[in-house]
């Protein structure tokens, strides 16, 4: 059965004690739930703001330059996702719409080579 993630963006300044309500979460948590009597969610888990991240990079000798923040400077990064497993793809972009409205953010869903 195909794999899909789903990733949900946050805008470059997201704070979640600013943004998130307890309704929100909430609606996280029945989602969650959901995916899980439904035999889907495979991983699901939540990240660090960006400027927290590390990012490495290799020089012309292969050699790792380490550097604080995100890899790449864009204004939205991926602050959490699934991994869940459906049998088609329609499933997965139900499961996505869902997770949209829960989160109250834009998602992307690919699908695992």
């Amino acid at each position: 059965m195909p794999c899909y993630l789903i990733a949900i963006h946050h805008p470059d300044d997201y704070d979640p004690a600013n943004a998130e309500d307890a309704a929100m979460h909430q609606a996280i948590d029945a989602l969650n739930d959901a995916m899980v009597a439904a035999g889907v969610r495979i991983f699901v888990g939540g990240l660090q703001p960006a400027r927290l991240a590390q990012s490495i990079r290799l020089d012309a000798d292969g050699h790792p330059l380490l550097s604080r923040g995100p890899y790449l400077p864009t204004k939205e990064h991926v602050g959490g996702f699934w991994v869940i497993e459906v049998t088609h793809e329609a499933d997965a972009m139900a499961w996505g719409t869902r997770a949209a409205r829960a989160c109250r953010a834009p998602v992307e869903v690919r699908a695992f080579n």
